[in-house]
């Protein structure tokens, strides 16, 4: 049997990770670890056997394996640090290139591992707000046994954490402006629960606890049908099921007058602030809406310059239809704004346009939004300078891709000095990096928070959070020559309702936290410390260099290194 450590960025690849690659990359049997107070400190166990299978356990309760006498390994983690201690299975998932990577933490309390694979532990250290500071000891332990033999200690491993002075604050008070999108229809049909039902809403409690986790600031509310025409998932020789419908259902009484039902959104929104996700409310379907008339997703309002698609059920027909009429989608777009304006959350809403492309045709749009309800406020996730360098009225908020942002990052500190709204930078299926894929180098999660604080960015946008398809856990790989494995989520539907979390989704809150870490060192006057942690990191003379067409290779833009980045931490 093999036993050893490795670092929290370690990524297991079956059959091109053997137990010792070299020196550089070889198991240890010690770790030293730091962390802060509200922070925790996180590390991998690897355990692999050359001889036979054998079955790999992280709790107490008794075991057999179901296959007859195979040998039993449990581990056990002892520190006296005050810290909760979390271990985890970690899980394989096939990427795009069919071998399987590490990816997805396991609710599971036990895993069969067939010979010669290595089986990879998650453990993390929580130092809460009160954790005394100082550096205390650990050791990660297993235990071995066959049938009704009596446990023995095979192998005692070691690590040291020091707590630092520090207190980094609550996550739904980070500075750092995260934006994952929710996709909940997708969401229920993982779970086989109707839209919006009492159950779908107990799963998506879970699932934003795990976005407030994160430091998550926005709620996405979709208020009409397919806005994403479902993904255009129509193209693909094995779609999945990737539409998403509208929050809102409206009902055109025998009268002839509209109801519309805000119920479910509400219940939504205040979901989101139980968990600390209550800066903006970002609504989509009303601006910017896919089209793709081949596949019947065209326009349905006659004169309209954008396809929004507002279902309702009319009482006298006895059937379901969509608004065609200006008039009518004009009285529902201004229900819309009266609703947030009576619930007091107006400023926190931004309608979003995702990467509008004609520039006239996009002014147009808004123009005759802003007519129906001048109080919305919008935001634009932009892939093209264009339409921030000539400017709409009406956008407060700028998301340039992160190759706009970089190249051309002087024009956007122009703009930003004289907008009054947040400036953050996206990824997408582009670029290759950085970037967060299951193929992508683990250190890139780590490195979106800090590419924003080097660009003077707020914050990070990805479309992706639980875009799965069908199966994510059997094969997550889909459209592949677009989508990399990865492209379209953080977490995994996992059993009861719950997420399960992936490594990446690990590495970017790493470097979230680093994000908070800095503004906590700048606040107390050590900007010089931070500006040190950042040119260790970065290697670009100027970000346009982070363009694809720089030629540089991931290497030489920034490090790969962990001390680069640890020594942050003073």
């Amino acid at each position: 049997m093999h036993y050893g450590l490795q670092n929290m960025f370690y990524k297991y690849i079956w059959s091109a990770n053997w137990w010792n690659q070299g020196a550089k990359d070889a198991a240890v049997s010690h770790l030293d670890l730091r962390c802060q107070k509200r922070d925790s400190a996180a590390f991998q166990a690897l355990v692999s056997s050359d001889q036979d299978e054998f079955l790999l356990t992280i709790g107490g309760d008794a075991i057999l394996s179901k296959s007859g006498p195979i040998q039993i390994v449990r581990c056990e983690v002892e520190t006296d640090a005050p810290c909760e201690v979390e271990v985890k299975l970690i899980g394989l998932i096939e990427d795009d290139d069919r071998t399987l990577k590490s990816d997805v933490l396991l609710e599971d309390r036990y895993a069969y591992v067939q010979k010669r694979k290595i089986q990879s532990l998650w453990i993390e250290l929580h130092a809460g707000e009160l954790a005394a500071a100082g550096t205390y000891g650990g050791k990660v332990k297993f235990y071995a046994h066959s049938m009704f033999e009596d446990e023995v200690l095979e192998r005692e491993l070691t690590f040291s954490l020091t707590i630092g002075d520090r207190v980094l604050p609550e996550p739904r008070e980070y500075s750092f402006y995260l934006d994952l999108w929710q996709h909940n229809c997708n969401i229920a049909r993982k779970y086989n629960v109707a839209y919006w039902s009492d159950e779908h809403f107990a799963i998506l409690d879970s699932y934003l606890l795990s976005l407030g986790q994160l430091g998550q600031k926005a709620l996405t509310l979709i208020v009409s049908e397919e806005p994403w025409c479902g993904q255009r998932s129509f193209i693909d020789s094995e779609p999945s099921d990737l539409n998403e419908y509208s929050i809102v259902p409206i009902v055109k009484r025998h009268s002839g007058e509209f109801a519309y039902d805000f119920s479910r959104l509400d219940r939504y929104v205040e979901l989101g602030e139980k968990h600390g996700i209550r800066e903006e409310l970002e609504i989509f379907g009303l601006i910017n809406i896919w089209e793709h008339e081949e596949e019947g997703f065209g326009s349905l309002v006659q004169d309209y310059p954008d396809a929004i698609r507002v279902r309702y059920y009319d009482e006298a027909a006895g059937s379901y239809r969509f608004i065609r009429d200006q008039n009518d989608l004009a009285a529902y777009v201004q229900a819309l704004e009266r609703h947030f304006i009576e619930k007091g959350w107006i400023d926190r809403v931004r309608v979003v346009a995702d990467e509008p492309e004609d520039f006239d045709l996009f002014a147009k749009r808004m123009a005759c939004l802003r007519e129906m309800a001048p109080a919305f406020q919008y935001k634009a996730a932009i892939h093209q300078s264009e339409f921030i360098r000539k400017g709409v009225q009406g956008i407060v908020d700028y998301v340039p891709i992160l190759d706009c942002a970089a190249g051309e990052f002087e024009q956007l500190m122009q703009v930003r000095s004289e907008a009054k709204g947040r400036m953050m930078y996206y990824v997408c299926c582009v670029p290759d990096k950085p970037n967060t894929f299951v193929s992508s180098p683990a250190i890139e999660s780590r490195v979106i928070p800090w590419l924003a604080e080097r660009l003077q960015m707020d914050g990070f946008l990805r479309w992706n959070y639980t875009v799965w398809p069908d199966n994510p856990l059997e094969k997550l790989s889909y459209r592949p020559s677009l989508w990399k494995a990865g492209d379209t989520n953080f977490v995994y539907p996992g059993k009861g309702g719950r997420p399960l979390l992936s490594l990446r989704y690990k590495w970017l809150q790493r470097g979230i936290r680093d994000f908070e870490y800095m503004q906590l060192l700048k606040r107390s006057g050590l900007e010089e410390h931070v500006e040190q942690a950042l040119k260790r990191v970065f290697k670009f003379d100027h970000p346009a260099q982070l363009c694809p067409g720089s030629g540089k290779t991931a290497e030489q833009l920034y490090s790969f290194h962990l001390e680069d980045y640890d020594r942050l931490y003073m």
